[in-house]
């Protein structure tokens, strides 16, 4: 599937990669595909939000999750994971978001999947999915997204 994304998608899922590892991740979700559409500007205006606040957010979510089970995490810093020469795994919401993705470029009329397919895909994802946690915590306005990618596109 990834050789029908085209440049800007590919570097999208490529910054993911890197989030994870930053975050000291095992594994590329939803979350982390959304930091990585995030590197491009034109996504970020589209949503509304930047990179580095949606990493806050995201380090907000993390820590009132780990508050919740009784784990203080105030003054701990997080350590990046080190590169692998495997391949890092995608969680299955993540990967469940790769056809949706090409299903909205087949409905643009498209032949490659672009960031803002990959980007309408991720707004499908639902709470408790992270993505679906982080875009609630966000205040991104959905509908109004979905809206300004497709009015773009015309």
């Amino acid at each position: 599937m990834f050789e029908q994304f085209a440049a800007g998608a590919r570097e999208a899922v490529t910054a993911a990669l890197g989030e994870a590892a930053r975050r000291g991740d095992r594994r590329i979700g939803t979350e982390h595909l959304l930091l990585g559409v995030l590197h491009e500007p034109g996504s970020a205006r589209v949503l509304g939000t930047d990179l580095e606040r949606a990493r806050a957010a995201l380090d907000a979510l993390d820590q009132s999750a780990l508050a919740a089970v009784g784990v203080d995490v105030q003054g701990v810093e997080r350590t990046p994971t080190p590169p692998s020469r495997k391949r890092t795994p995608f969680t299955s919401g993540a990967r469940a978001v790769l056809p949706r993705a090409l299903a909205e470029t087949r409905k643009a009329g498209s032949r490659r999947i672009a960031p803002e397919h990959l980007l309408l895909a991720l707004l499908d994802c639902e709470q408790p999915d992270p993505v679906g946690e982080l875009m609630a915590r966000l205040d991104i306005d959905r509908a109004a997204v979905r809206n300004r990618i497709r009015s773009a596109g015309s």
